[in-house]
């Protein structure tokens, strides 16, 4: 299997929430049923007849987290146990949109997080964090960067890494189409980002 890895620092800035339009699946259906009159097909065949319905449907639901702050899923804190050690949850499913060609890309995030003055959040609450940021037109570079960074200004830990691995049906399905490769993207904040044997001893850990 083919994989690309790309390695980011910088911090980049969270898309902040919108609101849909009040007639959003009237007009996304309206453009579904122009591109298949484009492509030459008859949208008032017995096939596809409610697909320009279904495909807004679709739409509403899996860019939902444009709606969502994923910040909401952290408010909710811990500091009884007074954990200062590293805290890693691993293999995340996830499902995005590749902003480029609106085809689908999914995969695996894997969070790791320095407490800091044993400020803890629910393990279920980064992988709300993950997927809500997932359901976005994305860049799995950016996706990455705004998983590490809702963590950070949210829990203002010592540090946190993420790791992304996925697969592209934008590669896989057109162009080059190389359906075996895979893209990873690491991105590190504060100690994890500054330590290079602590961030290569939580890359491993992320990885086995």
């Amino acid at each position: 299997m083919t994989q690309f890895y790309s390695v980011a620092v910088e911090k980049s800035q969270s898309q902040a929430s919108v609101k849909p339009l009040p007639d959003a699946r009237e007009r996304i259906a309206e453009a579904v049923r122009s591109i298949l009159l484009a492509i030459g097909e008859s949208p008032d065949r017995e096939g596809l007849r409610d697909t320009p319905a279904r495909v807004a449907k679709m739409y509403l639901e899996v860019l939902g987290g444009l709606y969502d702050d994923p910040g909401v899923h952290l408010k909710t804190q811990f500091t009884a146990d007074q954990h200062e050690h590293i805290v890693i949850v691993r293999d995340i499913s996830f499902f995005s949109m590749c902003e480029h060609h609106l085809l689908p890309f999914h995969g695996k995030a894997h969070v790791a997080y320095l407490p800091e003055g044993g400020r803890l959040t629910g393990l279920s609450k980064i992988a709300r964090v993950v997927q809500t940021l997932a359901r976005r037109p994305q860049l799995q570079e950016r996706l990455s960067s705004q998983i590490a960074n809702t963590i950070w200004d949210s829990l203002a830990p010592r540090g946190v890494l993420v790791r992304v691995e996925a697969d592209h049906m934008c590669m896989a399905m057109r162009g080059v189409r190389s359906p075996d490769s895979r893209t990873i993207t690491v991105v590190s904040r504060g100690v994890l980002e500054a330590d290079d044997g602590l961030r290569a001893e939580t890359l491993r850990l992320l990885r086995d």
